[in-house]
């Protein structure tokens, strides 16, 4: 039995209106084996033992080999520094270490009004581990069907205070356009991919214009979030990489970098000039000098002639891009005036455990920095624009 959670203890956040634009679910254990469908439930998506009674993934049928047995029991622990939470032990389970609002709607509605909050806008926990594991095209389908469907039923009583976004797999790009309307249908605000793709093919690339042309048509982001990655596309320079902790928490977000930047490579923006686009969890101060760069490649090199763009990156960015930014991040204020007000918002990452339990008090302190009329876009507005909320 979890502990009763005491709300009092909750800061709240002294500016009204605010929209948290990147909270988390932690999905029910067994939410692929309920909404799935029939012929693929043998290889859905499980949490399982083994011999030490520990948790561990399965995804397809087999065994996860990128999270540890025990892994799943860590997901929901925000705000912990101490290593020995982190410990795997039989009787740290997924489901005993679930905090408050993580996987229950009723609890989340009441975090929010603690918190001051107006909006959550949610995307998946199990749900970004599972694709880097994944190359079946088909299967991978079916396991965005069943989690649109239920993370839809899991939103739809809060009356809008709660928006679920969907999951799509680029694997098989009519696939997930049709995927896309179905479940905006149902009631998904838009939808995230991972940054890679099996297939190789840069997110840009027209291959993948079926979901975009579909996300125009039906008026929804498509949002790019970070994920697990398979091994063999994550940054391999130095032995034993995957275990630098810091290295890893500053680069966790290349993946998404690069999969925006194919946009642009591609001229995706002016096939697509309505086509709204999210670029979420890899922080937002980067992209000044990311947009600096390329503004500068397009505009004065021979380089920037590869790409057959009708504008600077930067004013397709201004055009087109939304882009969320941690609380605790200091230099958001600054790039305001460089980009403009209306192209950023802010997120949680709530219950994850990479990012700081403190939200709240670090976005008032990253607010309080701003003009004033600045405020109520960062906190909420631009995320209304964004998502059609």
């Amino acid at each position: 039995m979890q502990p009763v959670f005491d709300l009092s203890s909750v800061h709240r956040f002294k500016h009204a209106g605010a929209i948290d634009a990147d909270g988390h679910v932690l999905e029910p254990g067994d939410l692929w084996d309920t909404y799935i469908e029939a012929r693929y439930r043998d290889r859905a998506l499980r949490i399982k033992r083994d011999s030490d009674g520990l948790e561990y993934l399965e995804v397809g049928g087999q065994p996860s080999k990128m999270t540890r047995n025990g892994y799943p029991a860590t997901l929901g622990r925000m705000g912990q520094k101490e290593l020995d939470a982190f410990k795997p032990h039989p009787d740290k389970t997924y489901a005993a270490n679930m905090p408050f609002g993580a996987c229950d709607a009723d609890q989340r509605l009441q975090l929010l009004q603690a918190e001051n909050l107006d909006k959550a806008i949610l995307y998946p926990t199990l749900g970004i581990l599972w694709e880097a594991e994944l190359d079946d095209a088909e299967l991978s389908q079916a396991y965005c069907r069943a989690y649109n469907r239920w993370i839809a039923d899991f939103c739809r009583p809060s009356k809008g205070r709660l928006v679920p976004i969907a999951h799509l797999s680029l694997g098989d790009p009519q696939a997930a356009a049709a995927e896309l309307e179905r479940a905006v249908k149902d009631g998904c605000r838009g939808a995230f991919v991972v940054p890679f793709t099996w297939t190789r093919k840069a997110h840009g690339d027209p291959v993948h214009d079926p979901v975009y042309a579909k996300a125009v048509e039906l008026d929804v982001p498509i949002a790019i979030h970070p994920s697990f990655e398979p091994f063999r596309l994550r940054g391999q320079r130095f032995e034993d990489q995957h275990r630098m902790s810091l290295l890893a928490s500053v680069s966790a977000g290349n993946g998404v970098r690069e999969a925006f930047t194919t946009f642009l490579q591609f001229a995706t923006f002016d096939r697509f000039p309505t086509l709204k686009l999210i670029i979420l969890e890899s922080g937002a101060g980067w992209i000044g000098y990311w947009l600096d760069r390329l503004d500068g490649v397009v505009t004065s090199t021979y380089i920037g002639g590869r790409a057959p763009l009708k504008h600077k990156p930067s004013e397709y960015f201004r055009r087109q891009v939304w882009i969320s930014a941690d609380p605790d991040e200091h230099t958001i204020p600054a790039l305001l005036d460089l980009y403009g007000a209306d192209r950023f918002f802010w997120a949680s990452d709530y219950p994850h455990p990479d990012h700081t339990g403190d939200y709240l008090l670090e976005l008032e302190h990253m607010v309080d920095a701003m003009p004033a009329g600045a405020r109520p876009r960062i906190l909420g507005d631009n995320a209304r624009a964004a998502f059609g909320i």
